[in-house]
Parts: C-alpha cells; structure tokens; sequence
C-alpha cells in the first residue's frame, strides 16, 4: 500500500517545524479534523480542505498535486473490514403494499442528503416484512451499503443506541481497537463516517423518539427507514407510511399465496370469509395460511368455523412460534396503568367506532383524561383514528384480545358496573337528543346537546353505539330501558335515520311492552312499526297486516289515540298501496277518532293524509285548499306545537301545497311554495322537495340553467338520503339539459332514473 495522506500530511508539517494547533491556525481546520487526518481516521478530505493545508505548508504544485491525490484515493470506496448487518430473510409473498414500495422508490431515488422515512402501524401490519423487501430492493441504489438493525423496541430492555453507533463504526471499517471510548465521540466519528456516504440504514422495531435521534446522521443521497408500533410524532420525517390492514382482494390473495392458489380457488366464499375473521390483518392472514398448508387435509370452511367463536379466535390464529396474541401482548405490555384500563374496558364500547365522552364513561374519568389516553393508544398502535375527526376505532383482533384481557384482569362485578354505567349513559343520552323532536320538543339544553342540530348530530354519530347498547338491554330483559327508547325514538324517526333502525327499535319497543304486559305500550309501539314499514320501507302488505294488531291492542287498551294513530297509518297504507277510495274513507274515519279524543294535532295529521289522497285522486284544487287550511292552523299556533316542530310541519304542508300546485302548472305559486319551505325547514325530505319543485318551476317560467343548479341540489340530497323522489328528479333534470342543448346528459340522467326505479321494483 502506497503512502496515505496521513502519511504525507504529517511529513510535510514536521518538516516546516509546524504544530497541529499553528497548521489549524492558519489553514482553518479544526484541530481535531488534522488529528483525525494524520491518525488515518479521515483518509480524504475534499479539495479545498487540502489546498487550505498546501497553502500554509507552503507546497509545491508537484508536493500540491500529490497531496490532492492521496486524499481522492483515501476517498475511494473499499469493502469495510466487517460486513454491514445482514438482512432478515425476504418474503416473496409480499402483498398488498405496492403504493407503500412506490412510496419508498421514490424516497430512495430523490435522497440528496440523508431521508428520514417512519413506517408506523399495528402489531402484525407487516411494518418489518415491508421494510426488509424494501431494504432487499433498493438496497444497491446505495453505494455505501445497507445496514438493519433489530432495536427491540418492545423487549424488556430496548437496544441502546450507543449499541447500534458501536456495531456501525465497525461494519464502516473501524477496528475495534480506534473505536473511541467515551460514547460522545463514538457519536461524532459515527456523523463524520456517515458524512460522505451513501447508505440506506433501516432501524426496525423502534420504542420511541430518542432511540431513534442518536442514530440520525446527515449523509450523501441516504436514507434511514425506521418502523415502529409508535407513531413517533417527535421526528421530522420526510415520510410518513402509516401501515392499514390489507383490503379483501390482497387478503384472499395472500391467503392463496401460501396456502395454495387452488386451494384458496376451490373455496372463495370460505376463503373470503377466513380473511375477515382475521380482520385483514397480515400477520393474522400469515398464520391462516400456515395453518392450512400445514394440514393439507383441513378445508378452509373446517378454519373458517373455528375463527368465527371470538373466545376461540386467537388462540385459533397460531403457527409454530407465530401467534397473533403474542404480538398484541408486546404492546399492551408497554401501556401505562390507565392506558391499559381504557384499552380493556373500550372493548365493551357496542358500535365499531367511539369518541371520547365514551371513553370517559367507560373508565370512570374526565373527559379530557380520556382523549388524552386515547391518543396514548393511537400512537401505540393499539387503536386508530376513525374517518370522522375525534373518533377512535379497533383493529377486529385487537378489540377481541382487549376483552381477552378485560376477563382476565377485571373482575367480573367492575365489568359489569363498566358496562351498565356505559349503557345508561348511552340510552339515557339518546332520549334526551330525541326529546328535541315532535310537538313537546325540549327547548333547553341537556348536557352537551343544545339544540336539535347537536341532538342529530350525537343521534347520528353514535348510532351503532345506542342501537347496540339498546341491543343489550333487550337481551338483559331491561324492558322499561328498551321501552322508553322506542317511545323516545317516534318523532325523530318521522325525519331522520335510517328505516332499517326504527325497524328494530320499534320491533324492540313492541316485544317490551309485550314483557311488561302494557297493552297500550304495545299499540304505541305496534303502530310506530306500521308507519316505519308504510312509509319509510314501502312494504305496504306487511303494514296493512301489522295494522289489526295495532288495532286490536288499541281497542283492548281503550285508547281512543291510539285507535285513531291505528286507523291513520291504515290510511297511509292504502294511500300508498294505490287503494285510494279505501283511503279517502279511513282518513275520514281517523279524524273523528282524534276529534272524540281530543287531540287536534291528530285532526291535523289525519286532515293532512286526507290532502295526499286528494292529490293522487286528481282533486289538485281541493288538495291545495285542504293544504293552505292546514298550513294556516300551523302558523296560527292553535296546535301549540314546539317552534321546531311548527317549522318543519309547516315546510312539509309547503311543499305538498307546491306538489299539488305543479299538477295545476301554477308555476309562480309552486316557486313561492318551495321558496317559503326552504326558507322554513332544515330537513333533508323537506328540502330535496322544494329544491326538486323550484327547479321544475325555474325551467317553466324560462330559466333552465337556474333550474338545473335546484335540481343538482335535489339529486344530492335525494342520493344521499334515498329520497323517494330521486327517479322524478333525475327526469326533470333530463329534460332541463335537452332544453340546454345537452342531448347525451339528458340520455344520461335518464338512463340513471330508469335504474332506480328498476332497483326500486
């Protein structure tokens, strides 16, 4: 081996009877950057460097020119003198991440300096298994190597980043006897190793930020991939790839990957259904697959049935030394007290997604305590963030390994108190939101609900989570809870959610009064269930059946509302069943059932069924008379109804009155109708009616581009809410974009309207 330029440099600056400290101090280079050249520790140094010591050492060009070329060849690249840390095995099989590896390429292929790059998610998402194929792919993008290390982050004793700065200074050539020994300069050799290099350096399994930070060192085109259960928040990142569970295709592509593409063919319903189970998770998936292509004689239905017993699970859910519950236990283990109380007890939480309020009930604290624990979960990995912002959600496995854990570390007296006090406080809410609706509507605040918007919103959000925890008060045979809900639920039902939830409720409310033996509560609840099935579900033969129990009850009852509310809803029946004589006369026949009872707001209601049946017997005069009657008793406040109610009462009758109006081509009249409804009411049927009746309005008074915004406006909402109306309105905005001079749109729109009406039948 020829001369170094330490060799040199040290020579020449004895030779002019020069210092370390008097060549620094003329040359500009620190000290201990001379030091480190002359002991052979910086082999080359860059040009100017070198030209700044020529220039104090008073050189020759020839001296100059060799001194220049002894720091190139100290700069050239030569094997270390220990091998970088080898990979783990690679999986072939990777699936399912193909944005996270064209994430990575393009990390890989723009790195000037050194990219930082946290791959973060689940136990068992696969963060590893991406990292290595990564590290096996783009690893010969960088000259200088490739180097992994496992830092243990969920052991006991995580790798200290001192361990990792020792084991890279000797994979980059170090001998271990230049290693130095206080851990300050092994950190700074470490950075002024990695200066000049090119390395790709992947940090597996990190337990926090300032495992990471000592490991970070600036370098040329490098990049350093760390993944991790932790968010790892602290870190400025370039990129971030938070790891989801793969979707169904990749799942059932995995599964076929190693337990056999044929196998996995000959049962897709099976085979579909065992990567559900296993929530999607890889991991979960891996250890099916393993399962099946280690007994070659099981079906995939045969493992499908032992994954459908959640108590069975994830003890199902194990190959060998691969066990998806081990995996869970390494993060739970990491969870503070209080973190870990929370993550057992939010097992309990009925809907798929919960928010904080929730939380807090379930473990007993303030409301503040839980969001912040709840984001201690999130950046563990434990639980994600649900699509609606504030909201938390469960891996499936991993809710069932936290109601594991909350059997086996609660006792069963403090789950019970857990669950019930989340129970009440669910039902209990959802009667209060719901008493901002119908005629007595709370017109006072109650906890965080202030008005009817709040009221929606909670009932909206918290859907699955009430409706499950009515659920299991019916199974606890807790009759009077169930019956207060369903009779809490009636007129909010008559605007919002979904048909298919007031059909259970009211189903439950029935079976309820049914335990309790209140023949009244059952006619209630029974003629709340026939409306739902008329109006909201359109099976009118079931209605008009479920109609003599209604009137029967109501009969057995003495109730002469709730036979005149029996008799309403056989009118509304017929009405919709097209039997409209029939029709005529039961409305006829439920107004004096409500005027013997004293109850006007049942005159109004039964008046108003009258005007429907009116309108679709042609008498389009009369209906708008019968319509501007009612609207008239509405605005007068002889109901004494609750001002929310009179509003969005009043915005209905408005747009019947248009309804009937348009059939009369009254258009001006039919454009101050919808105008007057939407000035009036905020409910989605209201408002898709007045937009729909203002746009057919606008395209007969001469204006079809502001028709075809209403109408626009009226196919959302209907979309949105399936509407009733969506056919009518799709056609209406056909005929505005042929009067546009737009002949494939109108083909279009209705072709769309010709679907759900099909879809409809």
């Amino acid at each position: 081996m020829g001369t170094t330029f330490g060799d040199l440099l040290r020579a020449h600056r004895l030779r002019v009877k020069l210092t370390q400290e008097e060549l620094a101090e003329g040359s500009g280079v620190s000290v201990r950057a001379i030091s480190d050249m002359e002991r052979g520790r910086a082999k080359g140094p860059q040009r100017r460097t070198v030209e700044a010591l020529a220039g104090v050492l008073a050189l020759s060009a020839p001296e100059t020119g060799e001194l220049l070329d002894a720091a190139k060849e100290g700069r050239v690249r030569r094997p270390p003198d220990v091998a970088p840390s080898a990979l783990p095995p690679d999986l072939t099989d990777l699936t399912g991440r193909e944005e996270e590896l064209a994430a990575l390429a393009e990390v890989a292929d723009q790195a000037r300096t050194t990219s930082l790059v946290v791959v973060h998610g689940p136990p068992g998402a696969g963060k590893t298994t991406l990292a290595v194929h990564a590290a096996y792919r783009f690893a010969p993008r960088f000259e200088d190597g490739c180097f992994f290390f496992n830092l243990r982050g969920m052991d006991v004793r995580p790798l200290h980043p001192s361990e990792v700065v020792h084991r890279m200074l000797l994979a980059l050539g170090v001998v271990e006897k230049e290693v130095p020994g206080s851990e300050a300069e092994r950190s700074d050799l470490y950075r002024a190793l990695m200066r000049e290099r090119s390395t790709l350096l992947v940090l597996d399994n990190a337990s926090d930020e300032a495992q990471v930070r000592p490991l970070l060192a600036t370098g040329r085109s490098s990049v350093v991939l760390v993944t991790s259960r932790q968010v790892l928040g602290g870190l400025e990142a370039s990129t971030r790839l938070g790891l989801d569970v793969l979707d169904p295709v990749a799942s059932f592509r995995l599964l076929g990957a190693i337990a056999g593409q044929a196998r996995v063919g000959a049962e897709p319903v099976a085979a579909a259904r065992v990567a559900k189970l296993c929530g999607h998770l890889p991991l979960a998936l891996r250890i099916a697959g393993n399962r099946l292509a280690s007994r070659p004689k099981w079906t995939i239905g045969h493992l499908a049935g032992q994954l459908v017993d959640e108590r069975r699970r994830l003890s199902a859910l194990t190959a060998g030394d691969l066990r998806v519950r081990t995996a869970f236990e390494m993060s739970y283990r990491q969870l503070s007290d209080k973190a870990a109380v929370l993550f057992r007890r939010l097992s309990l939480a009925p809907g798929a997604d919960f928010g904080p309020d929730l939380a807090a009930v379930l473990a007993d604290v303030d409301r503040f305590a839980a969001e912040d624990t709840l984001e201690e979960l999130v950046d563990m990995s434990l639980l994600d963030t649900a699509e609606v912002p504030g909201r938390y959600v469960f891996h499936d496995l991993i809710r069932v390994f936290a109601g594991e854990r909350l059997v086996d570390e609660e006792p069963a007296p403090v789950v019970g108190q857990a669950r019930r006090r989340v129970v009440d406080w669910l039902l209990g809410t959802a009667v209060a939101a719901a008493g901002f609706f119908g005629p007595d509507a709370r017109t006072t605040p109650v906890g965080a609900l202030h008005n009817q918007d709040d009221a929606h919103a909670w009932l909206a959000t918290e859907a699955a989570n009430w409706l499950g925890a009515l659920r299991w008060a019916r199974s606890a045979s807790l009759h009077d809870e169930v019956l207060r809900v369903a009779t809490a639920m009636h007129w909010y039902s008559d605007q919002r959610g979904r048909a298919e939830t007031w059909e259970e409720v009211f189903t439950a409310g029935v079976g309820a009064a049914r335990e309790l033996g209140s023949v009244r509560d059952e006619a209630v609840q029974l003629n709340f269930l026939t409306w739902t099935l008329a109006v909201l579900m359109r099976r009118y033969g079931d209605a008009l059946a479920l109609h003599d129990e209604a009137w029967r009850a109501a009969v057995a009852a003495g109730d002469l509302r709730e036979q005149g509310w029996a008799v309403h809803y056989l009118t509304v029946s017929l009405l919709r069943s097209g039997r409209l004589e029939e029709a005529r006369v039961s409305a006829r026949r439920a107004q004096e059932l409500f005027r013997r009872a004293g109850y006007p707001l049942g005159e109004h209601i039964s008046l108003s069924s009258l005007a429907l049946v009116l309108h679709e017997l042609e008498s389009y005069e009369d209906a708008v008379l019968v319509h501007r009657e009612l609207l008239g008793r509405v605005r007068s406040g002889e109901l004494d109804l609750a001002p929310v109610m009179a509003i969005e009462m009043a915005g209905t009758l408005l747009v019947r009155q248009a309804d009937s109006l348009e059939r009369l081509s009254r258009w001006p009249e039919v454009l101050a109708a919808a105008d007057d409804a939407l000035g009036a009411s905020s409910a989605p049927p209201t408002r898709c009616g007045a937009h729909h009746l203002r746009g057919l309005a606008l395209h007969r008074l001469g204006d079809p581009a502001a028709a075809r915004s209403e109408l626009t406006l009226a196919v959302q909402l209907a979309e949105f809410h399936h509407d009733r109306r969506l056919p009518a309105v799709l056609d209406a905005l056909a005929d505005v974009h042929d009067a546009l001079g737009d002949p494939v749109a109108a083909g279009e729109f209705r072709d769309r309207a010709a679907e759900v009406r099909s879809s409809d039948r």
